[in-house]
């Protein structure tokens, strides 16, 4: 009997089988229109656990999943798959002097955000304070403040990989696998730590500028028109939604479709203000809550739902957004859209379109604008009206962010990942799968095959 089958078979409290207490709570996660149903669950409280249960699924021949949160679960692992849970690695070590950040595999965004502020420092972390820093990096992470810093990805120092060999690696820029692993979402192993660089911002001014449903075409085109004003230190969004009519729902808010234009600058509050005036200009709001404010409540920002929920979500990066493409979204998901989705248009550029300096296999810089469509589901295939979006948008669309798929497993082939990627950095990538996992062991995600 191997190392690791003994580690499988007897290490008291660290595993759960299907049937067993505890499993339900180790493999529920953000996601709820499913979860991971494997045959056994390692819930990995250092990176020797995690290089054991790799070695143990190899010599299996059994493929192997990793959740610490699940808000980015895209294919769901089952029958005889082994689950790494990575939820107790939570370790977090700030340099201030390096400004940087070793943080391991089950970090979440807000904790790392309050250990980096003690220091004056952030990270580069997105608007949801309860996803994983690693999940996060992996997919690439477009931040509050990205316009300024680009892609979080590009901003990870060191990576502690366990490969599909067994193998704990240490990687650093230059390395094969280094570039290969950030913005590869889980396809070529284990993440058990990693170090990011921190930046020197305490505070932002921030907040949400909400208009109601006569307003939200007027605000949609001009907050498109004042995205090219702008400088890289701002970074906006602008989604469409319609609340509600439940009780939960603030009133001013229940049952309308709004707009709402979401801020985050790097600057001062007077620059802020005078930033954002033309704005305010569209007219009257439901909700202006914009503010200087501790980046340790950035989250506030967006207000990303907190609860775990099912959803699915695509998106297209446009290589600009042109009156003809707003006219199209307006058409299909507007007020009077025959499409119900929660519409988040990102606007890009600045640092995001630099080339990676560390080698980051996230493409499709040369996107000016993401557009988002979350949709609440059950279930793993693809709403139709996700489908709807895409096609409304196709004739600007340059290719898509693997970080922004969520849920409908069904959808995820392996022509959706080669959207994610340009053709040469796909078939690399491919090329790099084949030498480090042949038999695509780390495939409950959006697989890259080996060629």
């Amino acid at each position: 009997m191997g190392k690791a089958t003994q580690f499988i078979d007897s290490a008291a409290g660290t595993i759960f089988r299907l049937g067993e207490p505890g499993y339900e709570a180790e493999v529920a996660g953000f996601q709820t229109a499913y979860t991971h149903r494997p045959a056994v669950v390692v819930a990995a409280r250092h990176a020797e656990d995690v290089r054991a249960a790799v070695e143990y699924a190899a010599r299996q021949g059994l493929p192997v999943a990793v959740q610490a949160t699940g808000h980015g679960l895209a294919v769901p692992a089952d029958g005889g798959g082994v689950l790494i849970s990575t939820r107790r690695m939570t370790e977090i070590r700030i340099d201030p002097e390096t400004r940087t950040a070793r943080v391991g595999a089950g970090v979440l965004a807000g904790d790392l955000i309050t250990a980096a502020a003690e220091h004056g420092l952030a990270p580069l972390t997105g608007s949801s304070p309860s996803v994983g820093v690693a999940g996060y990096h992996l997919g690439g992470g477009i931040g509050l403040l990205a316009r300024e810093f680009g892609y979080a990805a590009d901003h990870v120092r060191q990576l502690e990989l366990v490969t599909a060999d067994g193998r704990m690696r240490t990687l650093a820029p230059g390395d094969e696998l280094f570039g290969a692993v950030l913005g590869s979402g889980g396809n070529f192993g284990v993440v058990t730590a990693l170090e990011v660089e921190l930046v020197p911002v305490g505070t932002v001014y921030g907040g949400q500028l909400m208009f109601d449903t006569p307003l939200v075409e007027p605000a949609l085109r001009a907050w498109r028109e004042w995205t090219a004003t702008v400088p890289e230190q701002l970074t906006s969004t602008l989604a469409m939604l319609a609340f509600p009519d439940i009780p939960q729902v603030p009133p001013p808010l229940r049952g309308r479709f709004v707009a709402s234009i979401r801020v985050a600058f790097n600057g001062s509050l007077a620059e802020g203000e005078r930033l954002v005036a033309p704005l305010r200009a569209v007219g009257e709001r439901l909700k202006d809550d914009l503010r200087a404010m501790p980046y340790t409540e950035s989250h506030t920002i967006h207000n990303d739902p907190a609860d775990p929920h099912a959803y699915a979500a695509t998106n297209a990066m446009l290589g600009e957004l042109t009156p003809e493409a707003l006219s199209a979204l307006l058409a299909v998901a507007g007020p009077d859209g025959p499409v119900r989705v929660v519409l988040d248009i990102r606007h890009l550029g600045g640092a995001l379109a630099a080339p990676s300096p560390n080698g980051a296999v996230v493409d499709h810089r040369a996107a000016a604008y993401v557009v988002r469509a979350i949709a609440m589901t059950e279930g793993t295939a693809a709403p139709d009206s996700l489908d709807a979006i895409r096609k409304a948008l196709a004739p600007w669309t340059i290719g898509h962010s693997l970080n922004f798929l969520y849920g409908a497993a069904a959808a995820a082939g392996e022509a959706q990942t080669q959207a994610g990627y340009t053709r040469e950095t796909y078939a690399r990538l491919a090329e790099l799968k084949r030498k480090y996992d042949p038999r695509n062991l780390f495939r409950f995600n959006r697989n890259i095959r080996p060629v």
